[in-house]
């Protein structure tokens, strides 16, 4: 029990303290246990040096309650932007006058001069399969002509 809430508090300090900072910076061991110590006492509500359940369950609703005000104040501001008739309503023309352009990466063009090897004019197959077999050949690891789930996620840095 008393390791899963030392645990518990560790990482709601280092929540608080990545969630704090924009961009990372140097913080010496003083300042973080400074840091963790300051979590603490928040959570110990009744300052009796020792966190409870009842007490982490309190700070967990708080901080889920300061979540959901902040994403409701930001779809609101959201809201607001995309009713641009101001009339407290959204339709259809303004909520999709607010989504992204969707493009292309590359031009037919950029395609062509990419895929056509040979530079007739025209893409083969073979032309079309050699830069995708390329990256087959990269995420199967182990070469066995199979690509599992694990190769993928390696290939893509472990997201």
């Amino acid at each position: 029990m008393t390791r899963h809430l030392i645990i518990a508090c560790a990482a709601t300090a280092l929540s608080s303290a990545a969630a704090a900072q924009t961009a990372p910076k140097p913080i010496s061991r003083a300042d973080y246990v400074k840091t963790v110590d300051a979590r603490f006492n928040v959570i110990d509500a009744n300052h009796d040096g020792k966190v409870t359940r009842d007490e982490l369950v309190a700070q967990q609703q708080r901080e889920l309650a300061n979540g959901k005000a902040l994403i409701a104040k930001k779809l609101q501001e959201q809201f607001r932007q995309l009713d641009t008739n101001k009339d407290g309503k959204l339709s259809i023309e303004e909520f999709l006058a607010g989504a992204p352009a969707v493009r292309t990466a590359e031009t037919p063009d950029q395609l062509l001069q990419a895929l056509d090897t040979n530079h007739d004019g025209k893409v083969t197959p073979d032309e079309f399969r050699t830069p995708n077999m390329a990256k087959f050949n990269r995420v199967d690891a182990n070469h066995d002509g199979i690509v599992t789930p694990e190769e993928m996620k390696a290939a893509s840095g472990g997201k």
